[in-house]
């Protein structure tokens, strides 16, 4: 089992990782399913601008991904980056997503950010667990910013300094 950046063939993988999660949760606010060829040109988009996509790959199946992208448009924005991570269903409580998140802020400091930011979806509590593990500090929380299957949900915000 490895953590490695993503590659095409990786696509039709993340998407079902992705499209449990839209399926069945608010952990994204996304409500429609995407497919493999939306999925790749979301990898693409992420290689193009140098952000870090990461898989977990357990041999024969992703466990998981990881990926940065803007934190908000426009040049000022530049040093932050938001950050998240999916792990496969069933596959939560292993590990997957605190090693996905140890690579992933590694890539995060190589490329010199300073600031990392995960909008969260509450409640969460795995989620927010994940995050104070890897560093992250609660900086927001919006209240009823969000609707899914007919409720209002809150985000939270937690940011993870990046030292120089």
């Amino acid at each position: 089992m490895i953590v490695r950046p993503a590659t095409a063939d990786d696509a039709v993988q993340i998407a079902y990782i992705y499209n449990h999660y839209i399926a069945t949760s608010h952990a994204t606010f996304e409500l429609e399913p995407i497919d493999a060829v939306e999925m790749l040109g979301r990898l693409k988009a992420a290689w193009a601008d140098d952000y870090p996509f990461l898989v977990f790959d357990a041999a024969g199946y992703l466990g998981g991904y990881a990926f940065g992208e803007s934190f908000l448009s426009g040049a000022a924005f530049g040093g932050s980056i938001n950050t998240a991570v999916y792990v496969r269903p069933g596959k939560d409580g292993m590990g997957i997503g605190t090693a996905l998140y140890g690579h992933l802020l590694s890539e995060v400091r190589q490329r010199k950010f300073e600031s990392a930011v995960a909008a969260i979806s509450l409640p969460n509590d795995a989620c927010v667990h994940l995050h104070e593990k890897c560093g992250f500090e609660k900086a927001a929380h919006l209240r009823n910013v969000a609707r899914k299957f007919d409720r209002c949900f809150d985000v939270g915000y937690w940011q993870l300094l990046i030292e120089p």
